[in-house]
Order: structure tokens, then sequence, then C-alpha cells
């Protein structure tokens, strides 16, 4: 197994490379967030080990990444401080552009997949969702509904100005951003919901990981209750992941320092 460590900074996010399959970008905090600053380390896996290629320091901790669709060089990153920072690799002299509206921590990012639009959601502890141009200084939209810390923001990879979004509140919510409106919220889990990611394969169908150390999938076409729910970790799930390649599979990371891979029942492939 690679490993690779950098002093003083713990690792929030890790995000693969849309481009380059050997590149990988990782947000960190120092003193696990609570004090310090943080890093943006771009890594290149290789064949016997990981190497960091960048690096790139902002004065607060930084909790998410996402790579642009659209070009290769450019992240976005987002930070204690309230505020998103997007990254150009080819450029070390730091940030390119910063957005700043959030009232606290940011503490999700994600860039659009469809190929229609060029945007950036955030979630953050302020209890908003907000989406952004990344040419522009200022936000397109503010979404309010979430009574909780928004800890995971992510776009559906099918539906344009479609995103989802995980709380505090125990909820996951859908959001049309055309209408700025939250389409449908659904009570998850009886906990707090920390991460969500819908099916590469299908527009329907979302994964959500919580507080309550389950995993449960979701078909947006009947929410009275989960398709399946996954149990196995021993403490809160911090992120969950759609395999990329098959239908069925997910994987999840928790506290208890375990990742685990899941088939989920009842899904046909």
């Amino acid at each position: 197994m690679k490993v690779f460590r950098f002093p003083a900074r713990h690792g929030y996010a890790v995000e693969m490379s849309p481009f380059l399959h050997n590149t990988l970008a990782c947000a960190t905090a120092q003193y696990y967030g609570i004090a310090g600053c943080g890093t943006l380390l771009v890594l290149e896996q290789r064949e016997a080990d990981i190497v960091l290629m960048r690096s790139f320091d902002w004065n607060d901790g930084l909790f998410d990444v996402t790579w642009s669709e659209n070009n290769e060089h450019v992240l976005v990153t987002g930070a204690g401080d309230g505020s998103l920072q997007i990254w150009d690799t080819a450029n070390p002299q730091g940030p390119i552009r910063v957005l700043k509206e959030h009232t606290q921590e940011v503490y999700a990012v994600d860039w659009s997949q469809t190929r229609t639009e060029n945007l950036v959601v955030s979630g953050s502890w302020d209890h908003t969702a907000k989406v952004w141009d990344p040419e522009h200084p200022q936000s397109v939209c503010t979404l309010k509904g979430h009574e909780g810390v928004v800890y995971s923001t992510i776009w559906s990879p099918h539906i344009p100005a479609c995103f989802a979004s995980t709380s505090g509140d125990g909820t996951l919510r859908v959001w049309d951003v055309k209408a700025g409106s939250c389409r449908l919220a659904i009570p998850a889990h009886k906990a707090e919901v920390l991460s969500c990611d819908w099916c590469k394969y299908d527009q329907n169908v979302l994964a959500t990981g919580a507080v309550d150390c389950s995993v449960c999938v979701w078909d947006l076409r009947n929410v009275r209750q989960p398709v399946a729910q996954m149990l196995g970790h021993s403490y809160a799930i911090r992120r969950v992941k759609f395999s990329p390649l098959f239908k069925t599979v997910l994987a999840s990371c928790s506290y208890d320092f375990t990742v685990r891979w899941w088939t989920v029942p009842g899904m046909k492939l």
C-alpha cells in the first residue's frame, strides 16, 4: 500500500483528477481544523510511491477540494474562514480568486459535471448552500432550508442545475438551482448526515452516510424508506462514494478508521 504523509497536517478530503488518473488533490488542516492554517496538496501516484508535486498554503484550515471539470490545472477548496479559493497548479503564487460570502466554515465544495454549465456549489456551517460561477466574485444564488450545518453538497452527474446536500438536521435535500428552491427534503437519518453521493448510472439514486453509523441508499421516486441500509461501521461515516465503474458498488469511510466497499442489495445491474 502506498502511503504519503505531510508533517503537521490532517487530511479532510481527497479527490482524483478527472483528467489525469495518477494525480490527486488533498485538502488538509493543522490541529484538526480547530486552529492554524491549511494546505492544498497536489500529489502524483507513481509505481512505487506517492510524490508531492505542489503545495499551496491558506491562512485557515481547508476542509474540501474539487477539481475543475474543464481545466486540468484548476481546483477549488473550501476553508474555515468561510471562503472558497480557486487555485491554478500552473501558478504557484497563490489562489487566482477568493470567493467570500459564507459567514462560517465552508465544509463542502463540488464542481458541476454536466456540460451545459460551469458552476461550483458550496455548503457551510452557516446552514446555507451557495452556487458560484467561478469567473465572478459574487454567488449566483444562496439556498436556505437546512436547519443545521451543511456537511455535503454534490452536483447531479445527470441533471443540469441540480445538486443534493446533507446536514446536521438529519435531512437529505435535492435542490433546483434555476428555481432557487428545494425540490425534495428527505428525513434520511435520525442523526447528523455527513455525506451523500449520486449513483453515476441512475439519476434517481443517492447514498447517504451518517453519525448513526449507517449507509442508506435512496430512490427519489419513492422516499418513504431507503432502498437499502448497510450496517457495519462502529463510528460515524465521514464520506460515501459510488463507484464510477459499477452501478451497485459504493464505498464508505468512517471515524472507526476503516474503508468499506458495499454491494447494494436490491439494486438491479
